[in-house]
């Protein structure tokens, strides 16, 4: 125990130093500091550590601890001496020091800041990534205590060490003298160290999360001994899927002798199933899983799907037994979907888990699918699954996680997982919150150069029981922050899965041009002018009149596609009655044949089906001819296949695949080059394996699957949705960079910010010192001297010279020009008393309307800048029009910090307001340029001083040349933590 004399009492346990991680091959371990506490799990440690790792950390044999060693490894002071260990099932499996030495290499206490480190990795861990999350915590956890290098003896022949060490990132110096190899290097992170950082954890998060949808081997724990409730239902629905791996069906209820449960072995615990177990899918009651929980993770389970609900949902009782159960199933290495989750899919024919409540295995494809809502994921699922009713035909998952509470796997863990999944060429995402903004952020940029990734943002909080900050920014601002990440941000589940539909099957657009041909003059008009409301350009629509044959669909789709002028195609259909009428399948083949003509542009059909045929016709799609067969002659008894079904059927003795990629001046398809999974199309809900796609497709084989909508609006928004991401694409492709100013003093900066935080935790500093801060980002702002008097107003604009303004800056009148309380260009003294004399009859004495005057700026639009540190989603720059513009529309854009010369020039022109910068209605263009200037200063002063936690620039007068800051108000605070810099870790509970 811990004495007061100890020297470990300098300082109190550092509690904030635990933390979960991820390590490389997806299991968890808790790191924590070492205390005195752990002296017999340290020597239980050090017995199990081969005398090869014995030699090389002490560079001697060294068989055991003494009881000297013992008391210095877990006696420390936590300033200069720290150990920190990382755990498994409470037992250590590495550990690694630090102790602060002087210039001669001598134990040493502030303000030296080098230290020595060495770390012991247990064998049967080693190549986990372990020691490489230890090196990040113990890094952090140095610098706090104002360490700044670190310095390593290691033997050569200790190449795992060295390679842990050089792999980091760090800026190093290596030596080798004496025949040990020397190792310094600094911990400040750099560019590199964070790349390396990210991606490790990318690595080893979507390691966790595989391990979860592709488990060998499955056990339900609460499977009923009759059929019916939870655990029976998701048994049955694992068979009826086909699951490759074994399978096991657990109750402590069974009787001993009852050996098999619908075929499937019975066991009463996990304990008693002999070998491996990956997966346990929990369905039992709240009260009894944390003892299913011990079992699992006894036994070597990898994870858990926990159904049961009673957590967070419930109240603050189930949220203590949420926390309970998280920190419980990761002190064994364990990662939980759930709990109240309704289960995850994985349709890959390797694999074929239905670890759900869903009765139905969804059709193989190429979509990921997210929700957190059972109730949302249903109705993703039966909209991409079913025919008829909304957008038609057959659209494949490749995996699906619905993760109830999500109180451990979350949205971002599934997403890394979907990164580099080569199944998965779509991401379809309903977030009721967004717990972690500024990694979702990060994550969801990187996955949208590769793939599109779709999300419907609610605007709910975080889940119950989750320890993550809260932002603070409008739920509008977040949705232009994700946008800007190039996610695609639509509002409800229909459009989620129209734009899913579209990104999964067709290649993206070039640019906004559209085509429109069709049977129907009125339809192509509506379609016509929805593209016009949604930005848009089409092409004045083609009418081919009703009595247009499939020859004629064929030949007009053939020509607007080889025209360059063209970048989408959206073809209106209507059907037809009569003598010569066109049938659906024969349509059908007309459009796809020549879709295929001319791959790189994406076609999309909105059809108009008569009431009840398309539920008719549905079932004849399921035995209508292949693609390229004769089409049958609809009579008594058969019937051909709606458009939508035809259309999106292809030939069903062959996969869907994927059409080759674009011409090489345009992007690639949607996702990637890959051919999607084998789907058997127009099937339903089949038990049965489809057939692999070949490893080298030919070109007979390409099927392309033409979307087709029931409404031209839905239609039409999916092509805009696909038009804005491609045009993100393009430009994500060439970064811009952020500048750099030489009349920047950073330095001067940091020292006034010094000064000023030393008069308070938080404060908004004064007029002349927010100036002179500004002023060391080549800032400038007007003066505004005050004026209680008329006479001192007339002093004031003697010493500012004419011609000046006269504004009332009492909080009622401030920024409302609107409101009579600004006077503009007063020419002399005499014009400037006769106004302060106005102001003062209409608003009252001087005292209420806190007069000042300035010198009168060149006339221009009048604009507002912000910026702020959110403590969930990190440091943003806004920019608006001043006024009812910004603050009755809401109409500001946003960008996140650092801003990059693409980010300013595009953050200018992204407010509906724009044209009022660029000569609307004839009036006089101003200098953008000077505009997207200030905006790149204001964003470099946030981003180098963290403790500049608001700023507001309003106006600015934005002028024909130049622009002019008129009043601006900076607000200082110690910054909020960067969870984004530190270490991995993962939510803490």
């Amino acid at each position: 125990m811990q004495t007061p004399a100890d020297p470990q009492d300098r300082h109190e346990y550092p509690s904030h130093w635990e933390a979960d991680v991820v390590l490389r091959d997806g299991g968890t371990a808790r790191i924590r500091p070492i205390t005195v506490d752990d002296a017999d799990r340290l020597v239980s440690f050090y017995e199990q550590v081969s005398d090869e790792s014995k030699y090389y950390r002490f560079f001697a044999p060294y068989p055991r601890l003494s009881a000297k060693d013992v008391h210095r490894f877990t006696h420390h002071d936590f300033v200069d001496r720290v150990g920190l260990a990382a755990t498994i099932g409470g037992e250590f499996i590495a550990t690694v020091r630090y102790d602060r030495i002087g210039p001669a290499g001598t134990p040493a206490s502030a303000p030296a800041d080098e230290a020595e480190v060495a770390f012991l990795v247990q064998d049967a861990h080693q190549g986990r990534g372990v020691a490489s999350a230890l090196l990040e915590h113990i890094a952090a956890v140095a610098r706090e205590r104002g360490i700044r290098r670190f310095a390593a003896e290691v033997l050569p022949a200790n190449t795992k060490m060295i390679k842990v060490f050089m792999d980091a990132g760090y800026t190093q110096k290596r030596s080798f003298e004496d025949g040990v190899v020397r190792l310094e290097f600094d911990l400040e992170p750099t560019d590199r160290s964070l790349a390396v950082q990210r991606a490790r954890e990318q690595r080893a998060e979507a390691r966790s999360v595989r391990r979860l949808l592709a488990p060998g081997s499955v056990a339900v724990i609460g499977v009923g001994r009759t059929p019916g409730g939870v655990g029976r239902s998701v048994l049955g629905n694992l068979r009826e899927a086909g699951f490759t791996g074994r399978l096991h069906a657990v109750n402590r209820a069974f009787p001993d002798d009852l050996k098999e449960v619908d075929g499937v072995p019975a066991h009463r615990s996990v304990r008693d199933i002999d070998g491996p177990v990956d997966l346990a899918v929990v369905a039992v009651p709240a009260e009894r899983v944390p003892e299913v929980v011990t079992e699992c993770g006894e036994h070597g389970v990898q994870g858990l799907v926990v159904l049961a609900a009673g957590y967070a949902e419930s109240g603050p009782d189930g949220r203590e037994r949420q926390r309970a159960l998280v920190r419980q199933a990761r002190t064994y290495g364990m990662r939980i979907i759930g709990p109240n989750a309704f289960g995850i899919i994985n349709t890959a024919d390797d694999v074929r888990l239905n670890a759900s409540l869903a009765p139905e295995m969804p059709r193989p494809g190429r979509i990921g699918l997210f929700a957190q809502s059972g109730a949302i994921g249903i109705a993703l699922l039966s909209r991409l699954h079913r025919r008829g009713g909304g957008v038609t035909g057959t659209t494949g998952v490749s995996t699906f996680v619905s993760s109830g509470n999500r109180a451990d796997v979350s949205g971002n863990d599934v997403l890394q997982y979907w990164y580099d999944d080569p199944e998965t060429d779509v991401v379809l995402m309903y977030l009721e919150s967004i717990g972690n903004p500024r990694k979702f952020t990060r994550l969801a940029r990187r996955t949208g150069a590769a793939k599109p990734l779709v999300v419907v943002q609610g605007a709910g909080q975080a889940p119950p029981g989750h320890a993550v900050r809260a932002t603070r920014l409008p739920h509008a601002t977040v949705s232009a922050l994700l946008r800007q990440a190039g996610v695609i941000r639509v509002d409800t589940i229909t459009e989620l899965v129209d734009a899913g539909l579209l990104l999964a099957r067709q290649p993206l657009p070039a640019g906004p041009r559209v085509t429109i041909l069709g049977n129907s003059e009125s339809l192509g008009l509506l379609t016509y002018d929805r593209c016009l409301a949604e930005g848009l350009r089409p092409a004045r629509p083609l009418d081919l009149t009703t009595r247009a044959t499939a020859g004629d669909f064929h030949r007009a789709l053939s020509q607007v596609l080889a025209d360059e002028s063209c970048d989408a195609v959206i073809v209106t259909a209507i059907p037809t009655i009569g003598e010569g009428a066109v049938g659906d399948a024969e349509l059908a083949e007309a459009l796809r044949s020549a879709a295929e003509e001319v791959p790189g542009k994406p076609v999309l059909v909105v059809h108009v089906e008569l009431g009840g045929l398309a539920e008719a016709l549905s079932a004849a799609g399921r035995t209508a001819p292949s693609a390229g067969a004769t089409a049958p002659v609809t009579g008594s008894g058969a019937h051909p296949p709606p458009l939508s079904a035809s259309l999106e059927r292809g030939d069903p003795h062959r996969p869907a695949e994927r059409l080759p990629t674009a011409e090489s001046e345009r992007l690639p398809a949607a996702g990637s080059e890959r051919l999607p999974a084998a789907v058997t199309a127009g099937a339903e809900a089949s038990s049965v394996t489809p057939p692999r796609p070949p490893k080298t497709p030919t070109p007979h084989l390409y099927s392309r699957l033409i979307p087709a909508y029931p409404a031209a609006e839905r239609a039409v928004r999916a092509l805009a949705e696909a038009v804005k991401y491609a045009q993100w694409r393009r430009e994500a492709a060439e970064p811009g960079k952020v500048p750099e100013y030489d009349d920047v003093d950073e330095r001067g900066a940091a020292e006034l910010i010094g000064g000023l935080l030393e008069r308070g935790e938080g404060l908004t500093i004064g007029v002349e010192e927010t100036c002179r801060l500004l002023g060391k980002y080549g800032i400038g702002v007007h003066r505004a001297l005050p004026a209680p008097s008329p006479g001192a107003a007339v002093d004031a604009a003697r010493d500012l010279g004419y011609p000046v303004a006269l504004k009332a800056t009492a909080p009622h009148l401030r920024h409302r020009a609107d409101l009579g309380g600004v006077r503009l260009d007063l020419a002399d003294e005499e014009q400037l008393r006769r106004a302060y004399d106005e102001l003062s009859e209409l608003y009252g004495p001087p005292e209420e309307l806190r007069p000042v005057v300035q010198r009168m700026a060149p006339r221009g639009v009048d604009t507002v800048v912000r910026a702020v540190i959110d403590p969930a989603a990190g440091a943003v720059v806004s920019f608006g029009l001043a006024g009812a513009a910004s603050q009755l529309l809401g109409d500001m854009a946003h960008r996140l910090v650092p801003v990059t010369d693409r980010d300013a020039t595009s953050l200018v022109r992204s407010i509906r307001t724009a044209p009022l910068l660029f000569g609307w209605r004839g009036s006089a263009p101003v200098d953008t340029p000077a505009l997207e200037e200030l905006l790149l200063r204001v964003s470099r002063l946030v981003d180098d001083h963290p403790e500049v936690v608001a700023v507001t620039l309003e106006p600015v007068v934005v002028a024909r040349q130049g622009v002019s800051v008129l009043g601006a108000t900076v607000r200082l605070a110690p910054p909020p933590a960067r969870d984004d810099l530190g270490p991995r870790t993962l939510p803490a509970y």
